[in-house]
């Protein structure tokens, strides 16, 4: 199929001028990621004169193509819509010919414009003889490269020497071109970071630009936005999304958030250890399943920057590696995985299972698996919460490392993933301070975790202390360490303090559906079971099974079952044993 190209076509192709109506830019961001991008630098060509403008790009075609792609426009205001489009698509304009007599826009008024957006362009006049002077003065203006006087033949001799010498200029200096999303926000603004952290966590790689800098603003202004319109996330087809959802976040990079069916054989709530070998069991094992993540496959141990006692690894695994292995594995299974979708209700449809989302949509299964896990406590710190995603976060927020280069940062907690993140920031920070509540670290770290921190000679161990206030304006600056021994307090002047205590089970959702003990963990199995009687509402002739919640045919696995193992293996574990329930519950239907 042939579709309609006008003067601003960055194929190449024909023009408008060449017997295609309209005179808008007809640009739209390539949505396909299975059509290859043309990424060649772009030779533009601005003249309001159909004929000239046809000559030109002619010219330049026969000489440039194999290199560059020579796209040509008819008004200065269509030609700023390309440069737009090819910025923002994170691609290079290397030079820029325009005529210097053009209505509303002159081509020292588009140069002048242009020169904000792609400031590494080479840039050059088309001009009358009888206006030299005014082209010569332009250069002084705008910082012109050059003028070529009408007409250039033989442009061997009067056009390709001058676009060469550009050209080389421009390849001396130019930089490479950027095909990665790219976001433009504040550093120290919470929803900019909730956008890097939601795509480092799902994988997909982007480039960070920070709008109070150069490259950064130029961007901005190229997509048409402004600071308040931050985060601003461009596509890898330039098209700018402000302040996108996670939703609209997901889908605009690839990620699938709505299922492909109406009833499944099993719906599997959460994407952590536990969910996903839920999902590469059932997967493996012919049920139809699919798994619902809110925001990114992996959960807590997904954030874990290594992973040292986990079976198979002798070396260690970092926590993102072993979770995008086992969702590679259960998709590749046949399991389809949705992100950016929040459960909040679950309802018995006579035998079959009903998972209702934020949104009002529903989702129908013969059984369920609930593999929520838990989430950090909130830090209990005065102007902790004001300073949430300014300096202060939840889990290892790796996208922050660069950031900490040379630092001092703190770590609030005693467990495991705290260990793990003191380690890894080590690396990163002059100093890491280890904020643990408890008198050792023994009680709940494992000994492996142990001998590291106190191997790093920039980790300071802080025990029987709290977090008592946090201090900051535009973002942290400082905390107040309370030491409950001494009963002394101290200020530390710091801009990073990530937080990893307790763990609170993400069930709200489920109130008054299935049956959760006083911390909000559900309960399982032989515990439901009290004195002799079964749960209120059971109406099956036997006992729930091991894994099975109040609900039949809802099944628990990992940090979120009463009583659980809060380790990796463990949540695996009970995610494949879950499935095995459930083949069983099926049988009995």
């Amino acid at each position: 199929m042939t579709t309609p190209q006008t003067p601003t076509d960055l194929t190449g192709g024909p023009t408008r001028g060449e017997g295609e109506p309209g005179d808008r830019p007809a640009l739209r961001p390539r949505r396909d990621p299975d059509v290859p991008r043309d990424a060649k630098p772009v030779i533009l060509t601005v003249d309001d004169d159909p004929s000239v403008s046809r000559a030109v790009a002619r010219d330049l075609r026969r000489r440039y193509a194999e290199d560059f792609r020579v796209v040509r426009a008819e008004s200065g205001s269509s030609a700023l819509d390309v440069v737009r489009e090819v910025v923002l698509r994170g691609e290079q304009v290397a030079v820029m010919l325009a005529d210097y007599r053009m209505p509303q826009m002159n081509g020292v008024e588009f140069l002048e414009a242009a020169m904000d957006l792609v400031p590494q362009a080479r840039r050059a006049l088309l001009t009358a003889y009888a206006d030299t002077n005014a082209a010569i003065a332009a250069i002084n203006v705008v910082d012109v490269d050059h003028y070529l006087l009408k007409p250039w033949e033989p442009p061997e001799e009067k056009l390709y020497p001058v676009v060469d010498e550009m050209l080389a200029s421009w390849r001396r200096d130019g930089k490479a071109p950027v095909h990665k999303i790219k976001i433009l926000g504040h550093p120290w603004s919470p929803q900019s970071y909730e956008v890097r952290d939601f795509l480092a966590r799902n994988l997909v790689p982007y480039k960070w630009y920070n709008v109070e800098e150069p490259d950064g603003s130029r961007l901005l202004a190229a997509a048409g936005k402004a600071a308040a319109d931050v985060p601003v996330v461009v596509t890898t087809s330039g098209e700018p999304l402000s302040r996108p959802t996670l939703t609209e976040l997901a889908n605009a990079v690839g990620l699938d958030t709505t299922p492909r069916g109406d009833f499944y054989d099993v719906i599997v709530v959460g994407g952590g250890p536990a969910g996903l070998g839920a999902a590469v069991y059932a997967a493996s094992e012919g049920l139809k399943t699919v798994v619902l993540e809110r925001s990114a496959a992996g959960g807590q141990a997904g954030q874990s920057s290594r992973i040292e006692n986990y079976l198979g690894f002798p070396d260690g695994v970092a926590g993102a590696q072993l979770t995008d292995r086992a969702r590679r594995q259960a998709v590749r299974l046949g399991a389809e995985l949705l992100t950016a979708r929040t459960v909040t209700g679950l309802t018995a449809k006579g035998p079959a299972r009903e998972i209702t989302f934020d949104d009002g949509q529903t989702l129908l299964a013969h059984t369920v698996v609930l593999a929520t896990g838990v989430s950090y406590r909130q830090l209990d710190a005065t102007g902790a919460d004001d300073l949430l995603g300014r300096g202060i976060y939840y889990g290892s927020a790796s996208t922050e490392a660069s950031a900490c280069d040379g630092e001092h940062v703190v770590i609030v907690g005693g467990a495991n993933s705290a260990g793990q993140a003191a380690v890894f920031f080590s690396t990163h920070a002059a100093k890491v301070t280890l904020v643990v509540r408890g008198e050792n670290l023994e009680r709940s770290m494992s000994s492996y975790l142990i001998d590291q921190v106190r191997s790093r000679d920039n980790i300071e161990v802080r025990t029987c202390t709290v977090v008592e206030d946090c201090q900051g304006e535009e973002h942290l600056r400082c905390v107040t360490l309370f030491d409950r021994s001494s009963g002394e307090r101290e200020v530390v002047h710091v801009g990073h303090l990530f937080v990893f205590i307790g763990a609170a089970p993400l069930t709200d959702w489920l109130d008054g559906e299935v049956v959760r003990d006083k911390a909000g963990f559900v309960v399982t199995g032989p515990e439901l079971v009290v004195e002799g009687r079964r749960p209120e509402g059971w109406d099956l002739d036997r006992d729930p099974y091991l894994l099975e919640s109040s609900l039949p045919g809802v099944f628990v696995a990992g940090d979120v079952r009463s009583a659980s193992v809060k380790r990796v293996a463990s949540a695996v574990g009970e995610g494949a044993l879950a499935v095995t329930l459930v083949h069983r519950y099926l049988a009995e239907q």
